[in-house]
């Protein structure tokens, strides 16, 4: 199992990376918010060698504007992951399910040489999807022991800590098998 956490403006631009494979990188939310340290932040983790993924927390309505807002500013570059981040937003509302599954259809048309996954937590997984439609994978969050969710779907990612930060394994033999699934769309 490889190592990885999740970092958005919360975090610093230059966080511990040793023993990582990967990194998540907040950068969007709905069609007016983009990381102010996404630049910094991603070159901290290329630098590092780190597979990078880019995620994006998907507000209802225009489902069109927000990929296209996502995906320039979002770093486009061969083996980088997409995740699309569906949960309760700070008004109390989510997406639905037929606009989570848009989304990600969108962000596979528009960048077709990246993967694309889903981050959800467990409730969401369990109790408000109706579709399990996860684009490439599942990037699943339930804090219990790393790698064990309690859920019977397939998954890449499991976030199974926010303390001290996000914190994430993924479900591949290798670093370099991560890289050949990123890379092999």
């Amino acid at each position: 199992m490889l190592h990885g956490i999740d970092v958005s403006a919360f975090q610093s631009s230059s966080y511990d990376t040793s023993g990582l494979s990967f990194v998540f990188i907040k950068a969007t939310e709905g069609r007016s918010y983009v990381n102010p340290r996404l630049s910094a932040q991603t070159k901290h983790a290329r630098d590092a060698g780190l597979v990078v993924g880019f995620y994006h927390f998907l507000w209802p309505g225009d489902l069109t504007a927000q990929a296209e807002y996502f995906l320039r500013h979002a770093p486009e570059k061969a083996g980088d992951i997409l995740a699309v981040d569906w949960e309760t937003t700070s008004e109390g509302t989510h997406a639905s399910n037929a606009d989570k599954d848009r989304f990600i259809r969108k962000l596979k048309a528009l960048r077709p040489h990246n993967r694309v996954v889903l981050y959800a937590n467990r409730n969401y997984w369990l109790n408000v999807d109706i579709t399990s439609y996860t684009g490439d994978g599942l990037w699943i969050a339930d804090y219990v022991t790393a790698g064990k969710p309690r859920i019977k779907a397939g998954w890449r990612f499991h976030q199974y800590s926010s303390e001290p930060h996000d914190k994430d394994v993924a479900d591949f033999a290798s670093k370099a098998a991560l890289v050949k699934w990123a890379k092999d769309v």
